[in-house]
């Protein structure tokens, strides 16, 4: 039908990955983008059957202005669906750094318990001898 727009915007891999980590990351990153791509094709083929199914309830309407309404329903699915999987994507982003946010604060106050606990424990050794002698 003709009816195709792009599939949403994917987010780029990281470029610096730590060593060893590549084969992996890219098997990873290439299922998610076919899994996408899926996707967005299954998206795209509901949109076109749908507005099939809209047009059809039009049985008056010349064949070339059912077509067009059909193309015109499906550009505004694909619009909508894209408009979703954007907002979908943007909040993953928030809350990842969200998620990252918190990771450091809790291994911040994690280092810093057992900082001082090892500077306590240290003392306990220390003091003592340094008292006797």
């Amino acid at each position: 039908m003709g009816g195709r727009q792009r599939p949403p915007r994917a987010r780029n891999p990281r470029q610096s990955r730590p060593a060893g980590a590549g084969r992996r990351a890219d098997s990873r990153v290439g299922l998610a983008r076919i899994e996408g791509f899926l996707a967005w094709e299954a998206e795209v083929a509901a949109a076109e059957r749908d507005a099939r199914a809209f047009a059809g309830q039009f049985p008056w309407l010349p064949a070339a202005e059912r077509e067009s309404l059909e193309q015109a329903y499906t550009a505004d699915r694909l619009r909508y669906a894209e408009e979703v999987v954007d907002r979908a994507v943007e909040r993953c982003r928030r809350l990842a750094a969200r998620y990252r946010s918190e990771c450091r604060r809790i291994c911040t106050r994690w280092a810093a318990l057992c900082l001082s606990v090892t500077i306590a424990a240290a003392l306990f050794a220390v003091v003592p001898a340094a008292l006797r002698g």
